[in-house]
């Protein structure tokens, strides 16, 4: 759509009758005596200096430049929804970390709450051993469920310290920096969400969908660009010399300027054949949006109903804890007045341990799910719901 200018400095020597004639011309030193027929066929060596000042512009090509420059912008609105979309993913990998920490520390409290109890349970069982109220097979089971509550505690603490890794990558910071929420795992309140609005929103926010909108944009011109390419094309030209026979501008100067109109009678079928290519990829740009589009109402119909089926989760998990807490409260008191065994009151600590366990991870996905909701509308930013409550 520019002009092109361009500067060249050559030399060219020779004794070539036409170039020589040329030359002498061109310097503006032409005498009489070189038309003499021994000059003009056998010239002696000549040389020149030529210092060139060129330009060129198209002046119309049937708006082939325009469409292009529209093409390339719709590719750069294409290109910053992408980066969005990258942004909105990290956000929602660094949530996940975040509660991931969260999550690994109830777990570790859990585990070592477990150990507390299963040790008061072992130390009981000694004492109605020793008492000759129990078998040795009651303190057995005990001292067994003790390993293994602790071993289950060795493997939380090691899971805490991955996820405090997985959160730091996930900041940018290095594997060995441990970050340690001041805040805890527990169950937050979320806007209250309405599945076909947030269809409604998915449609109006996604940037990957904007990202999808601008590249079947940029393809309608690329079809436009193929059609305007059997059109005229009108260049105009010219240029400024400055010739001599030694360096330096100190000789003759010449310009000439002029126009061009060109017209493809006949290009093999390639332009057919490339406007051809270019509506297939029309076609195809256009059948893949719209199958974007019934993706991205999918993934919101999902991240919805998992958000919902964690909220519903969270409810009966919290239930099924105090129910498990006030079984064990029982059981305890029944294994203390001998009416229970050893094996009902594991029995029931499994149970309770199991609910405890079950709670924090349905809260857990009730908090990641809501980021993962966000992310699916294409909502998702450090200011939005998911993060700050």
């Amino acid at each position: 759509m520019l002009p092109r200018i361009m500067f060249a400095e050559n030399f060219t020597g020779g004794n070539d009758p036409v170039f020589v004639f040329g030359a002498k011309l061109r310097q503006q030193v032409f005498t009489a005596q070189d038309f003499a027929l021994n000059s003009l066929n056998r010239p002696t060596p000549f040389g020149n200096y030529a210092s060139r000042f060129s330009g060129q512009w198209n002046l119309f090509d049937s708006t082939q430049s325009w469409k292009a420059l529209d093409r390339a912008r719709f590719m750069n609105v294409a290109a910053e929804q992408q980066l969005n979309r990258t942004d909105q993913e990290l956000v929602f990998q660094t949530v996940q970390a975040f509660y991931g920490v969260l999550l690994a520390q109830k777990q570790v409290q859990v585990a070592e709450d477990a150990v507390k109890t299963v040790e008061a349970i072992e130390q009981q069982s000694r004492a109605r051993v020793e008492s000759g109220m129990a078998v040795d097979s009651d303190l057995l089971s005990a001292q067994v469920q003790y390993s293994a509550r602790q071993q289950e505690l060795i493997e939380r603490r090691n899971q805490l310290a991955l996820a405090q890794t997985r959160l730091a990558l996930a900041m940018g910071a290095g594997s060995d920096a441990l970050y340690q929420p001041r805040e805890a795992l527990e169950e937050r309140v979320f806007p209250a969400a309405d599945v076909n609005q947030l269809e409604k929103t998915a449609m109006e926010k996604r940037p990957d969908l904007k990202r999808s909108e601008a590249e079947r944009s940029a393809q309608d011109k690329s079809v436009s660009m193929a059609k305007a390419a059997f059109g005229p094309r009108l260049n105009g030209f010219g240029s400024w010399e400055e010739d001599s026979h030694s360096v330096g501008w100190t000789g003759a100067n010449n310009w000439v300027a002029g126009a061009e109109l060109q017209f493809d009678l006949f290009s093999g079928g390639a332009k057919r054949a490339q406007l051809a290519r270019e509506k297939a990829l029309q076609e195809r740009a256009a059948a893949g949006h719209a199958g974007f589009q019934d993706a991205v109402r999918l993934e919101v119909r999902q991240a919805y109903y998992q958000f919902d089926a964690a909220q519903k989760q969270v409810k009966v998990a919290r239930s099924a804890v105090a129910q498990a807490d006030e079984s064990l409260r029982i059981n305890q008191n029944r294994y203390e007045g001998g009416l229970s065994t050893v094996t009902d009151m594991l029995r029931v600590e499994e149970a309770a341990h199991r609910a405890k366990a079950d709670y924090w991870q349905a809260v857990y996905r009730m908090n990641a799910s809501y980021a993962g909701v966000e992310l699916a509308t294409g909502t998702l930013t450090v200011d939005s719901p998911a993060v700050t409550q």
